[in-house]
């Protein structure tokens, strides 16, 4: 059996796609093809051939990952979870009209992991090592018109342990195909960047125009800039020639009068439309989400945004979503984002490479800053496990094998990639890749550490057969110069790990700006030594005192917490799923680190309560890890936490104040009381000048007696997309039982597919994607994506001795 589709169906109309849709290649007519894939995991001699059969391979949709549906096991690398990786083939057929001679035809990946190899009808269109970088193939020349074209994709992840934390395995984003006139937009074609002067507004524009006939072409450029209720504020039309088989760049700017700013708390976005026309006729056009916002970056006074001085409050994070793996669904990530900005986060990290093109489209649209990261390793490996966690020899599998050849084009393609992002406000180059004595070296590794070196005990000492890391300065040089090629509007920065190490080489003064990871003991020093250099924490612990370094430091601008959500791999020894540091579960819900993060960074008024037992009333740890659990054993002595932002706060046990001492904990600066336990309801107060402005309640629940669940969306459209239905275990009173672990089926009737089920806990290391999972702290969540017919979609919900529940969604 083929799977066989028509692609670019007749009423789209060659130049017209007003639509906004997240990841598009930017030019010509895109039409995703996720759909209808034959799969088949392990190597397939010969496999890209057109003849090979494909009957016995499985079906399905894109985004995939098979990593993550495989069983874990102790004996794979923790790094990654102790998930596999391995080979697989992906195949699909189209069918390309006759009528289509004379057009470009392209394939676009968002992103394959990775070292790919894309072939049609055998021929091989080329390979990218890379898995996170998108790219493109040219489909013209070998596809046959009017008859079946096999479209084939080998994907090599054999060295599963390539990495520090989880990869996922497969075409795990997003799949175009595009078709063009001959004279069209480059991909990335259109560039445009804001500057902004008092009252004035410019839009800078680059668009980059392709010529693949045989004769030249002179062609008409249109720019149109659109304000979000779709008025034209600026419009220009420009003259190009282009000679047979070149290329040619335009470039011009869009004045706007008091254009209305790109900011945190309302991010307005403007609307560019290129429009290319040859003969007065449009042969192509692009739509561009852009506007307008400044940068200023100060040694001495920090970030500016729109000449607004403020504090970056950010998150790193890695690219999975739990139980869905490395699969991108735009909704998953919407949904981590506006919670991430409810506990106070203003700013992201791609840690530590290129994410897919939906999460930059959503900070612009929602208001968050990005850090664009590219690279983890540059020339020379880091040591990673192997086999299980801290066992045998290291390995030295990953992304360095390939960086000398692809190091450059890499970056290249990154930043032309996201660059008209207006919520990316820098360029990362790499993290840790000076992390002293993995791999390089330097002879101040034998310093003293009073004099602003290190320890021999602090990394082994000085390793002369090691990497030289002078050699740290010309490469970051060297990727500079690319960054600056293809974007001057933006700083170029990294995460330094070994900051005094690389004080003494050329690789701090290659950056605008310099991160420091879990280095705040260096920020008044290295102020004062290098009074020119801007500073800010690019990786950082959830301390208090990690905070108030920036909060109290007028020169520091910011610091990025690891982690902002919890993700799969670079974990500890089994059973661990992966790292658990984040202010959100692996589900997307916010962890009591959240809500204290939420005390020290939000606006809104906040109070939370969490508690948990202590043996000895006077010890001195006030956590920032307590759960909202109220069941204890009568007279059990209980710690009461409460992380705040309000004035003061007050905490009441069935409606009466508590008789105990209320005390402050500098170090955490949380409140906290000892007090007896009594079953019943828990309250704390935050108060702003004697008047309520927040509350937080808790109740001791009884045994779990039902299920009660509620889904985000009550409507999906029929093309893929996802809901999520959240599960709780409550008593006969309704109140939550956070204590509660039992096991939930989930049985899907109608139109859409159960992708997972997150329990969120990090020591469960059974299968996520069946139908039936263990809850944790009274909750589970399930995915649910449409399948692409309309109907009404029922999700059962049960569990032995409960009560079960039903939810019902349309899919139209």
């Amino acid at each position: 059996m083929r799977l066989t589709i028509c692609f670019f169906v007749a009423c789209i109309t060659m130049g017209l796609r007003p639509a906004h849709v997240y990841g598009q290649p930017g030019f010509g007519q895109a039409e995703k093809i996720n759909d209808g894939w034959a799969f088949k995991l392990g190597d397939v001699p010969e496999g890209e051939q057109p003849g090979e059969p494909d009957r016995s391979w499985e079906r399905l949709d894109l985004p995939h990952d098979w990593s993550v549906k495989q069983p874990l096991s102790p004996t794979l690398a923790s790094a990654t979870g102790y998930l596999p990786g391995g080979i697989g083939w992906y195949r699909k057929t189209l069918s390309v009209p006759s009528d289509y001679r004379g057009q470009q035809l392209y394939v676009y990946f968002e992103g394959v992991y990775n070292h790919s190899e894309v072939f049609v009808n055998g021929q091989s269109l080329g390979k990218r090592p890379n898995g996170y970088i998108s790219f493109m193939y040219d489909l013209t020349p070998h596809v046959r018109y009017g008859e079946e074209n096999v479209l084939t994709v080998r994907v090599d992840h054999s060295q599963d342990a390539d990495s520090r934390w989880y990869t996922g395995s497969g075409i795990y984003r997003d799949v175009w195909l595009v078709r063009a006139a001959p004279v069209h937009l480059e991909q990335w074609g259109v560039y445009a960047y804001p500057t902004v002067d008092r009252n004035k507004g410019t839009l800078h524009v680059q668009v980059a125009v392709a010529n693949q006939s045989t004769s030249p072409a002179d062609v008409s450029i249109v720019s149109e800039l659109k304000d979000p209720a779709g008025a034209t504020v600026a419009k220009k039309t420009t003259k190009a020639s282009i000679a047979s088989a070149g290329r040619q760049e335009v470039q011009l700017t869009l004045d706007v009068k008091n254009p209305v700013l790109w900011r945190l708390d309302d991010p307005v976005q403007y609307t560019l439309e290129t429009v290319v026309l040859r003969g007065g006729e449009p042969i192509d056009q692009s739509v561009v989400k852009t506007g307008f916002r400044t940068f200023t970056f100060d040694p001495d006074k920090g970030f500016a945004l729109n000449g607004e001085w403020m504090k970056v409050k950010g998150v790193c994070l890695h690219h999975d979503a739990g139980v869905l793996g490395a699969a991108v669904y735009p909704e998953v990530w919407r949904r981590r984002l506006l919670t991430l900005k409810e506990v106070g986060v203003n700013a992201i990290r791609t840690s530590h490479n290129p994410q897919a093109s939906s999460l930059y489209e959503l900070c612009d649209e929602l208001g968050l800053l990005v850090m664009n990261e590219a690279f983890d390793e540059w020339e020379f490996p880091k040591r990673k496990w192997l086999e299980g966690w801290n066992v045998g020899t290291p390995g030295f599998q990953g992304a360095y094998s390939f960086f000398e050849e692809w190091g450059e084009q890499d970056l290249a393609d990154m930043v032309k990639r996201d660059r008209n992002h207006l919520s990316i406000f820098a360029w990362s180059i790499g993290n840790e890749v000076d992390y002293p004595n993995d791999p390089y070296s330097h002879p101040v590794l034998d310093g003293d550490e009073k004099d602003g070196g290190f320890t021999q005990a602090t990394f082994g000492g000085f390793k002369p057969d090691a990497p030289d890391a002078m050699r740290l300065g010309d490469i970051a040089k060297r990727l500079a110069v690319v960054v600056k090629k293809y974007d001057t509007s933006r700083p170029v920065t990294a995460g330094l790990a070994g900051v005094a190490m690389s004080n003494e080489t050329a690789y701090p003064a290659a950056l605008d700006i310099a991160g420091y990871n879990y280095t705040e003991s260096r920020y008044h020093e290295d102020h004062e030594r290098y009074p020119d250099r801007v500073i800010y924490g690019s990786e950082n612990r959830h301390d208090l005192a990690a905070w108030k370094a920036v909060r109290d430091n007028e020169h520091i601008f910011g610091q990025f917490l690891w982690t902002g959500i919890d993700y799969l791999g670079e974990s500890g020894r089994w059973p661990s799923r992966g790292f658990y540091s984040g202010l959100l579960d692996f589900g997307g819900f916010i962890k009591p680190r959240g809500y204290y993060r939420q005390s020290l960074w939000a606006d809104k008024p906040m109070v939370y309560i969490g508690t948990y037992p202590i043996h000895n009333p006077w010890q001195r740890r006030v956590s920032v890890d307590a759960w909202p659990v109220w069941n204890y054993a009568d007279g059990d002595t209980i710690r009461v936490v409460s992380y705040t932002n309000c004035a003061d706060v007050n905490l009441l046990l069935n409606g009466e104040p508590v008789a105990a001492e209320k005390r402050f904990d500098d170090e955490t600066g949380v409140y906290y009381w000892d007090i007896p336990y009594r079953a019943g309801r828990l309250e704390a107060v935050g108060t702003h000048n004697g008047e309520e402005a927040a509350r937080h309640t808790i109740q001791t629940s009884q045994r779990p007696h039902k299920l009660v669940a509620s889904v985000d969306r009550a409507q999906l459209g029929r093309s893929h997309e996802l809901a999520h239905v959240t599960i709780e275990i409550v008593d006969e009173d309704g109140l939550p039982v956070t204590l509660a672990d039992d096991n939930i089926s989930v049985q899907v009737d109608g139109p859409a597919e159960l992708l997972g089920l997150e329990g969120s806990n990090n020591s469960d290391m059974s299968d996520y994607t069946d139908d039936t999972h263990r809850a944790y702290r009274g909750r589970l969540l399930a995915y649910m994506l449409s399948t692409g017919e309309p109907g009404t979609v029922t999700v059962t919900c049960t569990s032995p001795w409960l009560e079960p529940v039903t939810v019902s969604l349309r899919v139209d």
